[in-house]
C-alpha cells in the first residue's frame, strides 16, 4: 500500500464539540445548527481544517436541519431545506478550497435524541420526516448520504427505505450506529441488535458505529466485519467518551488524539475502511490517525 487514501477513507472529526470549543452557541434545540445563522465563517473554518489535518470527506452540518429540530426553536417550514441547502454549501466551499477531491456527506440523524431511542416516532412518521431530508441533501448534491448515530431499528430501517427510494444509483449511502459501551456485540442503545437489519444492507456504501466510546468500538467492528458480506465496507468513528447513567460526560484515554489513533488502527486491523472521528475529536485527532495511515504505508 504506497498511498493510505487507496484503501482507507478518513472522515473529519466532531463538528458540535469543536465549533463549542470555538465559542459558537451549541445549546439546543439548535445544537450544531445554530452556527449556520450566527457563525457560518467558524463552520467554514472548521470544516478546511479537518481537510488539511488529512480527512479525505466532511460531513455537512446537517446533523440538526431536520425540521423537527428547527421548529422547536420557532423556525419555520421553510427554514430546513433552507439550512440544509445551506450547510452543505458551506462544506462544498471548504471542499473546493482545500481539496477538491475531497468528499461530502450529508447526515441524517435520529429526529429525537441520539441517546434516547424510546423518544423515537413510530415508522410512518419516520419515513416522512427522513425522507424530507434525504430529498434536501440530494437537491443539494452531497456525494453520499450518512445515515448516523441511529439507536433503534425502526428508526434506522424508516431511513434506510427513504435512502433507497430516492438514491438515483446503489452504494449512495451509509449507516451508522449508536451502539451500547457496555452491551454485547452489536447491541444498540435500544437494545436491539443490529444483526436484524442486516438483509437491509445489501446495497450500502457502508455500516458502521458511531457515538460510542472509543475503548469499546472494536468488538462492534469485529461482530460487523464477521457477519456482513465482504462487500459492504466498515465504518468506524467514535467517541473520546461517553455519558453515565446520570447524562455526565466520562471521557477516557480517547481523549488523547495519539491514544485515539490507535484505537483507529485497531479498527482497521478489524476491517474497518473508514475511520474518523465524533463528539470531542478534533483535527489534531485526525491529524493524528493521517500520521500513523502514512506511517503504516511507508513501513509495507
Amino acid at each position: 500500500m504506497t498511498n493510505h487514501k487507496d484503501k482507507i477513507l478518513l472522515l473529519d472529526g466532531a463538528t458540535g464539540t469543536e465549533l463549542d470549543k470555538r465559542g459558537v452557541d451549541i445549546s439546543l434545540p439548535l445544537w450544531s445548527a445554530g452556527a449556520l445563522i450566527h457563525a457560518p465563517e467558524t463552520l467554514l473554518r472548521v470544516h478546511c481544517d479537518y481537510l488539511n489535518a488529512g480527512a479525505y470527506a466532511i460531513t455537512a452540518n446537517t446533523f440538526r436541519t431536520n425540521q423537527r429540530a428547527l421548529s422547536k426553536a420557532g423556525l419555520d417550514e421553510n427554514a430546513a431545506k433552507q439550512l440544509t441547502l445551506q450547510a452543505v454549501q458551506i462544506a462544498q466551499a471548504a471542499r473546493d478550497k482545500c481539496n477538491a477531491n475531497a468528499l461530502v456527506l450529508g447526515s441524517v440523524a435520529p429526529l429525537e435524541d441520539c441517546y434516547r431511542p424510546d423518544l423515537s416516532p413510530d415508522e410512518k412518521t419516520c419515513e416522512a420526516e427522513h425522507g424530507q431530508m434525504i430529498a434536501n441533501l440530494l437537491e443539494a448534491e452531497v456525494d453520499l448520504l450518512l445515515i448516523e448515530t441511529m439507536n433503534n431499528l425502526t428508526e434506522a430501517k424508516a431511513a434506510i427505505s427513504q435512502a433507497r427510494k430516492q438514491c438515483n444509483s446503489p452504494a449512495k449511502w451509509i449507516v451508522s450506529f449508536c451502539m451500547k459501551s457496555q452491551g454485547s456485540p452489536g447491541e444498540l442503545l435500544s437494545g436491539e441488535n443490529v444483526i436484524e437489519l442486516f438483509d437491509e444492507f445489501e446495497d450500502a456504501f457502508a455500516v458502521g458505529v458511531n457515538c460510542t466510546a472509543a475503548p469499546e468500538t472494536d468488538m462492534h467492528m469485529n461482530y460487523l466485519r464477521k457477519h456482513l458480506p465482504k462487500h459492504i465496507k466498515i465504518a468506524a468513528y467514535a467517541n473520546i467518551g461517553s455519558a453515565d447513567q446520570q447524562g455526565n460526560w466520562i471521557s477516557t484515554d480517547a481523549i488523547e488524539p495519539q491514544r485515539y489513533a490507535e484505537y483507529a488502527m485497531n479498527w482497521i486491523d478489524s476491517g474497518a475502511t473508514i475511520i474518523g472521528g465524533c463528539c470531542g475529536t478534533t483535527p489534531t485527532t485526525i491529524a493524528a490517525i493521517a500520521n500513523r495511515l502514512d506511517a503504516a504505508c511507508q513501513a509495507t
